[in-house]
């Protein structure tokens, strides 16, 4: 594993606690589809919510590095894992984004539907 992929690993560790500690379930984790990875599956108050982490130096570059491409292969696979389930629950798209050691920044509803 490059240096890279274990910043990545660290990120999504560091957004799963952060959102166990705000009283989601955690669902999934890189969840592989046919069109593509979702990084968080989570559900909270019977929304399921679809979850791209984002770790970098800085949170601008964490926030410019969420591109629309990114959030609609979100968007197409959060589509195959309700099928996939059979869930009619209301869902969400956010992003954490992890910059350094500061707190972590969740962005709810990035994409909403």
């Amino acid at each position: 594993m490059n240096e890279t992929e274990r910043k990545g690993y660290l990120g999504e560790f560091i957004a799963i606690l952060l959102l166990k500690i705000k009283g989601y379930k955690i669902l999934a984790r890189r969840y592989k589809t046919r069109c593509g990875e979702i990084d968080i599956i989570a559900e909270k108050n019977d929304v399921v919510v679809f979850v791209e982490v984002k770790s970098r130096k800085s949170f601008e570059q964490c926030h410019n590095a969420v591109t629309g491409k990114q959030l609609e292969r979100i968007r197409r696979a959060s589509e195959i894992f309700m099928s996939r389930t059979g869930r009619t629950n209301f869902i969400r798209y956010d992003v954490i984004l992890v910059a350094g050691r500061k707190f972590p920044r969740h962005i709810e509803n990035i994409l909403s539907k």
